[in-house]
C-alpha cells in the first residue's frame, strides 16, 4: 500500500483528519482541489474557537492549508474519479491521472450549492446569477441585487451585499426567517434590505445580462444580480461506488466514524453525524474521531 490512509475531501473534516492522522504516525494523503472546502467562499465566520472577531473564510482555509504543510501531510489537488476496494486496501483514482492506494480511507467530500432549477439560472450564472457572494459582491457596487434564500448564509449575503448594492431584495420561501435571531434582527434592521416573506424565483430573465425575476406571487424584481444561498447537496457519488450505506442521502456513521464498508470512515457535512449540525468544528470533531479510529483499526 502506498498511504495508509487516503483522505477525499479539503474542508474542516479532512483538514482535522490530516491533521490528526499525521499526528499518529499514520502515512497520509489528502487528495482535494481546494483546502478549505466551501468555507473559503463564505464572507466571514463569527463562531470559530479563538478568534474574538470574525474572521473570513478565505483566511481561515488558508491557516488550514499552511497547518497541513508545516506538519507534512501529502496534497494532492486534485479531483478523485474513481475508488474501489480490494482485499488490502483501496484503489484510489484522481483526475491528474494518479492511481493511489491506501489501506483505509476517510470521505469527507463535503457539499456544493443547490441551485433554484428555475429557468434563466444556467442561462445567466455568471452573468448575474452567482453561489458566491465573497467572489462576485464587489461587483455589484450600486446595482440591484437578491438573496433567495432563508437561513444564515442567505442572511450574512445579504447583510454584506448592502455594504455595496443600491438595494438588497431577499426571497423567503416561508413565513420568517431561519437564521440566528441577531443574525435576524441585523437584516430586518437595515434599511437597504427589503424581505419578501412566502416568495420564490419562479424564473430569472434578461437579454445578454441578467435583468430580474420573476416571482411566484406574480410580481417581478428587477435587478442585476442573484445569489442563491439556499443549502448544500451532499457529494455521495463516491460513497455510492463502495457500497457505503446512506441515510436520507447522508452517509450513516457510527459513533466512530466508521461506516458500513470495513476501512472507509466518513466526516463532516456528508455524514449524519453530529445530530447534522452542520458546522465548522462539529466537521473538525467528526475529522479527529476519523482519524483517532482509523488509527485504532489499523493497529
Amino acid at each position: 500500500m502506498d498511504y495508509d490512509v487516503a483522505i477525499i475531501g479539503g474542508g474542516p473534516a479532512g483538514v482535522t483528519a490530516g491533521v490528526y492522522s499525521v499526528r499518529y504516525n499514520l502515512k497520509t494523503i489528502l487528495i482535494s482541489p481546494l483546502i478549505g472546502g466551501w468555507i473559503g467562499k463564505t464572507p466571514y465566520i463569527e463562531n470559530w474557537p479563538g478568534e474574538p472577531e470574525a474572521v473570513s473564510g478565505h483566511e481561515l482555509a488558508e491557516r488550514f492549508h499552511k497547518q497541513l504543510v508545516n506538519i507534512g501531510t501529502k496534497i494532492l489537488e486534485s479531483e478523485v474519479v474513481d475508488i474501489s476496494k480490494e482485499k488490502a486496501g483501496f484503489v484510489i483514482k484522481t483526475s491528474c491521472g494518479q492511481t493511489i492506494k491506501a489501506r483505509a480511507v476517510i470521505l469527507a467530500m463535503g457539499s456544493k450549492k443547490r441551485k433554484l432549477g428555475v429557468p434563466g439560472e444556467d442561462e445567466f450564472l455568471g452573468r448575474g446569477v452567482s453561489y458566491c457572494v465573497t467572489c462576485d459582491g464587489p461587483l455589484f457596487k450600486k446595482k440591484r441585487v437578491i438573496v433567495a434564500g432563508s437561513g444564515d448564509s442567505a442572511i450574512i449575503s445579504a447583510i454584506m451585499l448592502a455594504e455595496y448594492a443600491e438595494k438588497v431584495h431577499i426571497t423567503v420561501k416561508g413565513p420568517e426567517l431561519a437564521g440566528k435571531p441577531y443574525r435576524i434582527e441585523q437584516i430586518k434592521s437595515n434599511p437597504n434590505i427589503k424581505i419578501h416573506y412566502n416568495t420564490m424565483v419562479q424564473s430569472i430573465f434578461g437579454s445578454k445580462c441578467m435583468e430580474g425575476v420573476a416571482l411566484n406571487n406574480g410580481k417581478q424584481i428587477k435587478a442585476e444580480g442573484l445569489f442563491v444561498e439556499i443549502g448544500l447537496i451532499p457529494l455521495t457519488d463516491l460513497a455510492v461506488k463502495l457500497g457505503v450505506k446512506l441515510e436520507s442521502g447522508l452517509i450513516a456513521v457510527k459513533s466512530d466514524m466508521s461506516t458500513n464498508i470495513q476501512g472507509v470512515f466518513a466526516a463532516g457535512d456528508i455524514t449524519n453525524g453530529c445530530n447534522r449540525l452542520n458546522q465548522i468544528i462539529t466537521a473538525a470533531a467528526e475529522g479527529a474521531i476519523a482519524a483517532n479510529s482509523i488509527y485504532n483499526f489499523l493497529r
